[in-house]
């Protein structure tokens, strides 16, 4: 059974894409703890990141480097958030968003997905491609 995530890399369901290549991409998560909040993902279906290649591993943090570089400059704020959770969906994700404190890392702040504005959300993955292509 493809997980959520492999059906967005698929197509099967919409995602806005800031970033893919043939291993990795970067779509904004639908339930966000800030415009911008982006998740990274493998293309391979591994449910644990302790499971990935040693050389995937080190793919996927390069993206979420350069995401997290990105989101600083698109969004202005002091740092990238960087969260593995990993228990919501069984595919290997990192969640990087603009923060500039400590309470930023609470999930049960994140915005429910019929809550976001469908037009910020657009706009934030814009700025985050734009910042990503100017790197």
């Amino acid at each position: 059974m493809s997980s959520v995530f492999t059906k967005i890399i698929n197509g099967e369901l919409p995602g806005r894409f800031v970033y893919r290549d043939d291993k990795v991409v970067a779509f904004l998560t639908i339930e966000p703890l800030a415009y911008g909040h982006t998740l990274v993902v493998p293309v391979e279906e591994v449910d644990k990141w302790t499971d990935l290649s040693p050389e995937l591993w080190g793919h996927l943090n390069l993206v979420a480097q350069k995401v997290g570089q990105a989101i600083i400059e698109a969004f202005g704020s002091q740092r990238a958030g960087y969260i593995i959770a990993g228990f919501d969906v069984p595919h290997t994700h990192i969640h990087v968003f603009p923060t500039n404190a400590m309470g930023d890392y609470d999930f049960r702040k994140a915005m429910a997905m019929d809550a976001t504005d469908p037009k910020l959300m657009d706009d934030a993955a814009e700025k985050i491609k734009a910042a990503l292509a100017s790197a």
